[in-house]
């Protein structure tokens, strides 16, 4: 039996990538997910065993298709579907990026950065 065709902004979505379809697509179309080496828009059909490269600010995830499917499932089951194959480096990319961000001191301590300290902390952090 053939799998079905399903989108890949909606497998991404089925599989808890994104919170929304519309969060997908967006991606798809700014060029932050590729199959191959190549850039996919959110139409592009999935098949099994392909790997999605995301591109998530400093880290790429990558994603390995077990199965497809096109109506979004519970956290618990995912891992039926899809299987995270990020390599270490890529974690330990983002595990330094979160530190990075935590050791940032904001004046008071506390609540939202101002427009002055967002401009501070990416000039500090470069172009993860």
């Amino acid at each position: 039996m053939e799998p079905a065709k399903v989108r890949i902004d909606k497998y991404l979505w089925a599989v808890r990538a994104f919170k929304t379809r519309q969060l997908a697509a967006e991606a798809c179309e700014k060029g932050r997910v590729t199959i191959a080496g190549v850039v996919v828009k959110a139409s592009r059909n999935i098949k099994p065993d392909e790997i999605i490269v995301l591109h998530r600010g400093p880290w790429y995830q990558h994603l390995k298709i077990i199965t497809t499917l096109e109506r979004r499932v519970s956290a618990q089951i995912v891992q039926e579907y899809c299987l995270d194959i990020t390599p270490p480096e890529e974690l330990e990319r983002l595990r330094l990026h979160q530190a990075a961000l935590a050791s940032w001191n904001m004046k008071g301590g506390a609540g939202r950065p101002t427009k002055k300290d967002r401009r501070q902390m990416d000039e500090f952090l470069g172009d993860w």
